[in-house]
């Protein structure tokens, strides 16, 4: 099994969802490097906090649908949380590769591959968080090779604060002209679900000096209709 291929990509950037998570599971190491051997642009992730101040990488709000146990990232220690095993894309365990990663190892990955990081705020971070996450992206000096994405928008206002010219996308299902008011207003870029684009509303975005990217497309056709509107960028589980 392998990526599926767009032959004429002109210039719209690909971004691996959670790494390449179409072939490895997803948030993993594994799924990050096999991301990094091939042509992606960006490769994104989630960014939680644990119980004890730490950071993981982990999507969903507790880890019974990828581990054997349920745990809340926010209410667990990042030594629990770093010891568990996710299940192989078949639902077996025993890969030992398969393990809960640290916002370190997937930074040290993107530099050594030279991919450009989507780090999704999944939840509320205070500033003092933001400003623990840009203390350690600085230690790793890599805090140019990283795009914060948020569905929640006061994450991206407060990271404006400390860091004014930081690459930023709204996470949105929305692409009216309100929402373009304010990522105007906000000096924000957009990650939208891509059902809601139009090649009016994107032409309209980059007149205003907007980067567009959108989630999650999976279907060779779907890509091919946002390439044409002239999105910058497709985050994807399997096309290449």
């Amino acid at each position: 099994m392998d990526t599926v291929k767009i032959a004429n990509k002109g210039g719209t950037k690909f971004v691996a969802h959670r790494g390449l998570s179409g072939l490895e599971r997803e948030n993993t190491c594994a799924a990050f490097v096999a991301a990094g051997n091939r042509s992606y642009y960006g490769i994104e992730t989630d960014l939680r906090n644990t119980v004890d101040g730490k950071f993981v990488l982990f999507h969903d709000e507790d880890t019974a649908r990828t581990c054997a146990d349920r745990l809340i990232p926010e209410e667990s220690t990042y030594q629990t949380l770093t010891r568990l095993q996710y299940k192989d894309m078949d639902g077996a365990f025993g890969r030992r590769d398969l393990m809960l990663p640290t916002l370190r190892e997937y930074v040290s990955i993107c530099k050594r591959y030279g991919k450009v990081g989507y780090l999704e705020l999944k939840h509320a971070f205070s500033v003092e968080q933001l400003a623990a996450v840009l203390d350690m992206l600085r230690k790793c000096e890599y805090e140019h090779g990283i795009v914060f994405i948020s569905f929640e928008l006061e994450n991206l206002l407060r990271l404006r604060c400390l860091v004014p010219r930081a690459p930023a996308q709204w996470l949105t299902a929305d692409a009216s002209p309100e929402t373009i008011r304010t990522l105007i207003e906000h000096r924000l870029d957009l990650d939208a679900q891509f059902a809601c684009l139009t090649p009016e509303n994107v032409r309209l975005m980059h007149d205003n000096g907007i980067t567009v990217n959108c989630w999650v497309v999976d279907k060779p056709e779907d890509a091919e209709r946002l390439i044409q509107m002239g999105v910058d960028q497709i985050t994807t589980n399997i096309l290449e």
